[in-house]
C-alpha cells in the first residue's frame, strides 16, 4: 500500500509538471497555426507541417509530444491525432496563450514581484501584442454573444463610436462592419497594439473610417476625434479603473472627455470567489496574474455601487461568469 501511495504521489507531481510544458506547448502550437489545422483536418503529420512552415521538425514533434503526456492528442511518431479533450481546449486555446505568451515575464520573475520594496513604478513586464492577440479570441468565447445584444439594445441612431483599451482594433472594425455609416476611434496604452491595429485595419479597408491612438485610458484629454462619439465601448481593462476612488474620477472624466456620448458597454472580468479546487480554466492565472501587478479586481457589486458616482445611470447588468466572473454593464 505504502508503494502504490508513493507511486500514486510520483504521477501526480508529474502530471503538474508535463501539464506546465504542455501549457507552454498549447500557446506555441496555436501561434503557428498547427492547432488550427489539427482541429480542421483531424490528422497532423508534424514533420510534413514543419516542412511547410520552415520550423525545426524535432521541435515542433516534441510539442505534440507534450500535448499527448497530458491525454489531449494521440501520437504515433510523427503522426498526431486528437482524442476526448482535444476540442475543449482547442476553445481554450486563447487563455493559455494569454498565460504562456503575453504574461510569461510576469510569472517567470514572480520571486522578484513578490518582494514589497520592487513593487514600485514599472516593476512588471508583459508583451502587450500578444496580450491583444490572446484577448481577440477571449473575447469571442467570452463576451462577444452577450456585447452583440447589448448592441442591439441601443436606442439611438449612432455615427461614431469609441473603443476603449482597443487593443488590436478587433472589436471596433467589427462594429464599423456591422454598422456601415459609423465611424470610429480605438485608444490603446500599448504602442504595439496601435500598430497592430493600423496594420489591420488597412489590410481589411476600414483605414478611410478608423483612427487609432495611442494613449492612457485612464487620463485621456479632450480632443477633437472625441468630440462627436456617440457610443464607447470598454472590454477587459475596466478593473483597471479601480480601486474606487479611481474608478468614480475615470467615469467622470469620460463624461468630460466624451460630450455626446449617449451609451458606455463596459465588459470586464470580476474578482470570484469560487472554492480553491474547484477553479475553472483562467481563473487562477488571470486572478494571480493581477494580484501580482497589483490590480485591484472589483466585485459585480463593486461596480455597480460607483456608475451614479461617476456620472452614468446603470441601464442593464449582464453576468455572464464564463470564467472569471464576465459581466457587461450598459450605462446610459
Amino acid at each position: 500500500m505504502t508503494v502504490d501511495i508513493a507511486q500514486s504521489n510520483t504521477r501526480g507531481i508529474a502530471s503538474i509538471y508535463n501539464s506546465a510544458v504542455a501549457a507552454w506547448a498549447i500557446a506555441a502550437a496555436w501561434e503557428i497555426g498547427a492547432l488550427d489545422e489539427l482541429h480542421r483536418a483531424r490528422t497532423l503529420d508534424t514533420a510534413d507541417f514543419a516542412a511547410r512552415n520552415g520550423l525545426d521538425a524535432q521541435s515542433t514533434n516534441g510539442l505534440f509530444r507534450a500535448l499527448a503526456a497530458v491525454g489531449l492528442v494521440r501520437r504515433e511518431d510523427t503522426l498526431v491525432t486528437p482524442l476526448g479533450g482535444y476540442d475543449e481546449m482547442y476553445r481554450n486555446k486563447s487563455f493559455f496563450h494569454w498565460l504562456g505568451r503575453g504574461s510569461a515575464e510576469l510569472f517567470q520573475q514572480i520571486p522578484a514581484v513578490l518582494r514589497t520594496e520592487n513593487r514600485t513604478g514599472d516593476y512588471y513586464r508583459r508583451d502587450a501584442a500578444a496580450i491583444a492577440y490572446a484577448c481577440r479570441e477571449i473575447d469571442q468565447v467570452t463576451y462577444a454573444p452577450t456585447f452583440w445584444a447589448a448592441m442591439d439594445r441601443v436606442d439611438f441612431p449612432f455615427t461614431r463610436v469609441a473603443d476603449l483599451g482597443c487593443g488590436s482594433g478587433a472589436r471596433l472594425m467589427q462594429v464599423l462592419d456591422r454598422y456601415p455609416g459609423a465611424t470610429g476611434v480605438g485608444i490603446d496604452i500599448a504602442q504595439p497594439s496601435i500598430d497592430v491595429a493600423r496594420k489591420e485595419a488597412l489590410e481589411a479597408g476600414f483605414a478611410g473610417r478608423t483612427e487609432f491612438l495611442q494613449g492612457d485610458v485612464l487620463r485621456l484629454e479632450p480632443r477633437p476625434e472625441y468630440a462627436d462619439v456617440e457610443l464607447l465601448t470598454c472590454f477587459m481593462m475596466g478593473h483597471d479603473f479601480w480601486p474606487r476612488e479611481n474608478c468614480v474620477a475615470s467615469l467622470r472624466r469620460l463624461r468630460e472627455v466624451f460630450p455626446s456620448a449617449r451609451r458606455l458597454l463596459i465588459g470586464d472580468a470580476t474578482r470570484t470567489s469560487l472554492p480553491d479546487t474547484e477553479l475553472p480554466v483562467f481563473t487562477l492565472g488571470f486572478e494571480l496574474g493581477h494580484d501580482l501587478m497589483g490590480t485591484f479586481l472589483p466585485t459585480v457589486e463593486d461596480w455597480e455601487s460607483v456608475f451614479a458616482e461617476g456620472g452614468w445611470e446603470l441601464v442593464r447588468t449582464n453576468r455572464i461568469e464564463m470564467t472569471v466572473g464576465e459581466v457587461v454593464f450598459e450605462l446610459a
